[in-house]
């Protein structure tokens, strides 16, 4: 049997966390006392340092915030919102209406981002293998709509022609590839996927937010 005071250690070791550190007087960000990281950091440089445990260089940092910026709400035509606008009619609060949108965050509707870089990195697995971008992308394209059905995560629109959002972002990204602050290999692998799809299609299927982002 544990005595006390190991009890004691074992409950405070699982409250730890290497995110954030409080005691009285004291709070630590990933290690940085919060009155250091205060007017010093932007938002998008705060979640960067939560996230990752570093603070960004600045190139990273404005990439981060354009992604945020380009992210904010868009209208109602997205299902969330949509949502959380039916609920503010119904009477309820910003709470029940901002909880509403979130439960229908999923696979289907906010998860295309994450299910975009999943493409992204078959095709980066087949071009690791060996086989030249054009051939990766073919391949990797097959098989996700062999396994998940014909759309592809981050490509088309139901209702922007072009999304007006992602060429603003890749053109920062690429910009920020040639000045060498990122490597750019992901920009290329969504390029090489957009114009396989615009080949195989009667008109352009171009990139979306989700899979700028």
């Amino acid at each position: 049997m544990k005595e006390p005071e190991d009890l004691a250690e074992a409950c405070r070791d699982w409250w730890r966390t290497g995110i954030i550190a409080m005691r009285p007087g004291e709070i630590r960000i990933r290690g940085y006392p919060i009155e250091q990281l205060v007017g010093r950091l932007s938002f998008a440089e705060m979640i960067w340092l939560m996230l990752r445990g570093e603070l960004p260089e600045a190139g990273r940092a404005r990439l981060l915030e354009a992604a945020l910026v380009a992210a904010v709400d868009h209208g109602p035509q997205a299902p969330s919102i949509a949502i959380a606008r039916m609920a503010v009619t119904c009477g309820v609060g910003i709470n029940n209406a901002v909880a509403s949108a979130v439960n229908v965050l999923g696979e289907v509707h906010g998860g295309a981002a994450e299910q975009a870089m999943e493409l992204y990195a078959r095709v980066e697995a087949e071009t690791a293998a060996g086989r030249p971008l054009e051939e990766a992308v073919a391949a990797a394209v097959e098989g996700w709509r062999r396994e998940r059905g014909r759309h592809l995560p981050g490509f088309g629109h139901r209702f922007h022609p072009v999304d007006p959002r992602a060429p603003s972002l890749l053109a920062l990204v690429e910009e920020a590839a040639g000045e060498g602050i990122v490597e750019g290999r992901t920009v290329a692998v969504a390029r090489a996927i957009e114009a396989l799809l615009g080949s195989r299609s009667r008109r352009p299927v171009p990139l979306n937010i989700d899979g700028a982002v």
